[in-house]
């Protein structure tokens, strides 16, 4: 990205901040040379940080707050009581034009809520969805929602599927990226009404999209389709199911390396071929998530990264800035509401508390 641009961070969100936000918008800073960060987080701590780096001082601007969301606030509590905290000032400021988005690692559902009031979602989009990239066997594939919403109906599936074809699109380069649904199995017969109902309806459509239909588990490592479309609560599971089984290969490895002296010596040539094998499957690389279908935005880091992994957030956040990822939605969209003579209601603020309020 050529042009200069401001990105917002929430310099206190996450397990390592604001070290690692420090850290990694440091390194960004060499991806990106024409970016300025806006820092809102505890003025001390950040200008002690700063004191190391006079080129990143350079670039950036701190806002000073002293309130934080933790980890464990509900998104109820913290729309209501965490108006001056670091994550609502951060993403208040896209809202305010002061940046062009925000990035943060805090606490998912109060950073998914505080974005949904403040900033509001994309004309004909009823709820976000957390949108992140999973390696494949043939690439990567993107896989969407994440985590944001437990139940859906057909209309979400359906929202979910033309936000996440766009995303791959704009993220993985792909002129016509295929779109399936995460069911229990490829028949037409299976899984939820919702998902027969959403199924039914990518099929009949007129929208440009190359539905695949139902695909299973291991599709998403298959590299079987380029978007996987699903529920938060099932995309949730596979997540964590997804970065619980790499870190036990990784200490299963580790353990069989350590069991011998012929094993660490035999791993002496093998290095270079599971230095390639692990550089592909690090989860830092991965790190960023987008909530799709906010009239803004918004990217989502791992709380537990570290500055390598918060500055692939930022660029996830840059890439969607500079590729225009919530007009090309916004268009597509347009043609499902009309086609499909959708309602578009709009959320009031205590429709938006209410519904965070029991997570």
């Amino acid at each position: 990205m050529s042009a200069a641009f401001t990105l917002s961070l929430d310099a206190m969100g996450g397990d390592y901040a604001p070290e690692i936000v420090v850290k990694g918008a440091a390194l960004a800073r060499e991806r990106y040379p024409t970016a300025h960060f806006l820092f809102f987080g505890d003025e001390t701590k950040l200008k002690a940080l700063f004191s190391h780096d006079r080129a990143l001082m350079a670039c950036a601007t701190i806002r000073h707050t002293d309130q934080v969301v933790t980890g464990d606030t509900k998104p109820g509590q913290a729309i209501r009581q965490g108006r001056q905290s670091s994550m609502w000032k951060a993403i208040e400021a896209v809202k305010n034009g002061e940046a062009a988005g925000v990035v943060s690692a805090g606490n998912t559902g109060a950073l998914m809520a505080m974005s949904k009031l403040i900033m509001r979602t994309l004309p004909g989009i009823d709820r976000p969805a957390i949108c992140g990239i999973f390696p494949s066997r043939i690439g990567e594939t993107v896989m969407l929602d994440l985590g944001a919403n437990t139940q859906c109906d057909a209309r979400n599936l359906v929202e979910f599927a033309i936000m996440g074809e766009c995303f791959a699109r704009a993220m993985l380069g792909l002129e016509r990226p295929s779109v399936g649904l995460l069911n229990i199995g490829s028949e037409d017969v299976k899984g939820t009404e919702a998902l027969r109902d959403a199924a039914q309806v990518l099929r009949g459509s007129h929208l440009d999209i190359e539905f695949k239909g139902f695909v299973e588990g291991d599709d998403i490592t298959k590299g079987t389709v380029d978007v996987v479309v699903t529920d938060g609560f099932t995309g949730n599971v596979a997540l964590k199911t997804a970065e619980g089984t790499a870190k036990l290969f990784s200490e299963f490895l580790k353990t069989a390396i350590r069991s011998s002296w012929l094993a660490k010596f035999g791993m002496m040539f093998a290095l270079p071929v599971l230095s390639q094998v692990m550089a592909r499957a690090d989860a830092r690389r991965y790190n960023g998530a987008l909530f799709v279908g906010l009239n803004g935005v918004v990217v989502k880091s791992h709380g537990g990264t570290d500055a390598v992994g918060f500055a692939n957030a930022i660029g996830v956040a840059v890439d969607m800035i500079a590729r225009d990822l919530n007009g090309k939605i916004a268009e597509e969209l347009s043609h499902m509401v009309a086609e499909q003579e959708l309602p578009v209601a709009e959320q009031t603020e205590s429709q938006i508390v209410a519904e965070a309020a029991p997570q």
